[in-house]
């Protein structure tokens, strides 16, 4: 079913994932328009968070956006700048995903 909460939710880890990626792009702010970015999508991300919890409990929407964020740039880092995790990174992603279901059917 379509919720308004869970599509700010969704929308605010786009955007942080699209932030942490810009943050590396900064290169730890020496390229300053990047990490400028960076900080608007987090400071927009969090805005859609707490829009969220007008109809969603703050455990819900806060694990909802870490572990969407997680894996999103994880995916990000790997696609884009070539980063790898070793398989136990990629249990640890699976072991995420696992508790965010586990928490939303509590």
């Amino acid at each position: 079913m379509f919720n308004i909460y869970l599509l700010y939710v969704v929308l605010a880890a786009l955007l942080d994932i699209v932030a942490n990626l810009a943050l590396n792009k900064s290169n730890g702010f020496r390229n300053f328009k990047w990490g400028l970015l960076s900080i608007l999508l987090v400071w927009l991300a969090f805005y859609l968070l707490a829009l969220s919890l007008e109809g969603m409990k703050l455990a819900i929407a806060y694990t909802l956006w870490g572990s969407i964020g997680i894996l999103g740039t994880t995916l990000g880092g790997w696609y884009f700048f070539k980063q790898k995790l070793k398989p136990i990174g990629w249990v640890g992603i699976f072991i995420i995903i696992i508790a965010v279901i586990t928490l939303k059917t509590a």
